[in-house]
């Protein structure tokens, strides 16, 4: 069932918040041992809760899990995955999660995430590597793996994720999910913080259906007035499109034939619509583009372990997490500047490109999901990446840290760039089973449309 048809059945009274509560709780007890997406639970807050009269909310009642990033409820762990912050709890609901649950969704717990959401799977230590639950031997990704994977599992009918990078549209594709990164500035954020690694990341959810990432698009949108970043309605008003395409990495990294494949089967059914096809991509330098990208997370990581803790060791965090932190040490002000003006310089190429180009189309993900065992760095890169501190050249030490994991994952991150919308859908399965997505960006504000043009591709 979609959301909109659970959301029938509650207000009719043919089935009640308490019973798909208690559904929910049999299905994540029963399943989670193997697949490991749940990290916190709030079972007897939500059965409680659950005998509350929704009738007059949105969703009734319906439950749902939200990420242990940045989603934080009033008495809660808010730990981000991180040994660090094992033993915090929130004494404050994030505003995204406050309207979700005025909307009528009650929550259920918190789903597994990589320490920081620095990576595109799911294995912090603090708990552990996420499972494909289709396929127990692969990662679903990340960050928000914990959420993909309590979806595919039916633990719930849809999750609360976040996507700073592609974290909500790399675990979705990996998922058969549809997967959807609104606008910049189109969802709730703080109280504690409304810029979100400089506006690259924002709340959403992971869904099965186009329509319910609809639905939920419709009724948690909202302007943070208090906010840098506000959004503006841009709906394109043509039926039929200028469309591009690229299945070419922007970091020049290799395309699998099967993110080839997924990508020219949405070209063929968009112009089987009518709709005209180019094979052609904006220009601009994605390996500074990339450069860009670490160099603002590494600032941004600096930041927030000093704001956590002054003397910090390599003992405390995930070695990952400690480059991060070393390498924003390094970083002059001036370099974040021209980082950030780079990102708006990118911004410019992308709005002068949809002015000849409704949409642009991209693989999700370049190759399937990699085994959950996969090694990402020899231990040469390891016993560097540990000297970091007296590294001469700590960047590169970043870029060969994500070296490989940037090869699952090169087109993601330029939506979060540039703030634009990008959807995830799933239209594709090799001869493996393995799922695959495509992603459909389009300009600023753009949301509703495309949402609306996926639905008549993918219900």
């Amino acid at each position: 069932m979609n959301l909109q048809e659970i959301i029938d059945k509650l207000a009719s009274g043919k089935i009640t918040p308490t019973e798909l509560v208690l559904k929910s709780i049999e299905t994540i007890q029963a399943k989670d041992n193997q697949i490991n997406a749940v990290v916190h639970t709030r079972f007897e807050a939500a059965l409680e809760e659950s005998k509350q009269d929704y009738s007059q909310t949105v969703f009734k009642g319906i439950p749902i899990l939200i990420k242990a990033l940045g989603q934080n409820i009033e008495g809660m762990p808010s730990t981000a995955g991180s040994v660090l912050l094992k033993d915090v709890v929130s004494s404050s609901t994030h505003n995204f999660v406050e309207k979700l649950q005025s909307l009528g969704f009650i929550v259920l717990g918190q789903t597994n995430t990589p320490e920081f959401g620095f990576k595109n799977i799911s294995d912090s230590k603090l708990y552990g590597h996420v499972k494909h639950p289709l396929n127990l031997k692969k990662t679903i990704g990340g960050s928000s793996g914990g959420a993909a994977a309590a979806l595919v599992a039916d633990y719930v009918p849809v999750v609360a994720a976040s996507d700073g990078g592609g974290s909500i549209r790399i675990p979705a594709a990996y998922g058969g999910l549809v997967g959807f990164k609104p606008t910049r500035g189109a969802m709730p954020t703080g109280p504690n913080g409304h810029r979100g690694w400089q506006g690259a990341s924002i709340n959403f959810f992971i869904t099965k259906t186009v329509a319910d990432a609809e639905l939920l698009f419709k009724h948690m949108y909202q302007n943070t007035i208090e906010a840098p970043f506000n959004y503006v309605s841009m709906p394109i008003q043509k039926k039929k499109l200028t469309i591009a395409y690229s299945d070419i990495s922007p970091v020049n990294s290799e395309v699998s034939d099967d993110a080839k494949k997924a990508l020219h089967l949405l070209v063929e059914k968009l112009e089987s619509m009518g709709h005209t096809l180019v094979n052609v991509a904006p220009v601009y330098d994605g390996m500074k583009l990339m450069e860009s990208y670490y160099l603002v997370n590494g600032v941004e990581t600096a930041a927030m372990i000093k704001g956590i803790k002054n003397d910090v060791t390599m003992d405390d965090i995930e070695l990952v997490s400690w480059v991060l932190y070393q390498y924003g040490l390094k970083i002059k002000g001036y370099e974040v500047v021209d980082a950030l003006n780079y990102w708006d310089m990118v911004s410019e190429t992308m709005h002068e490109f949809h002015q000849t180009y409704d949409l642009y189309l991209l693989p999700t993900n370049a190759k399937p999901a990699p085994d959950f065992d996969l090694k990402y760095q020899d231990e040469a890169l390891l016993k560097r990446m540990a000297a970091i501190e007296t590294d001469p050249n700590p960047y590169e030490v970043v870029w060969t840290m994500f070296e490989k994991s940037l090869s699952y994952t090169p087109f993601t991150m330029l939506a979060n760039i540039t703030g634009q919308p990008a959807l995830s859908l799933p239209i594709y399965t090799n001869e493996q089973g393995e799922k695959m997505g495509v992603q459909i960006m389009g300009p600023k504000g753009s949301d509703v449309f495309i949402l609306e043009l996926a639905r008549t591709i993918y219900a």
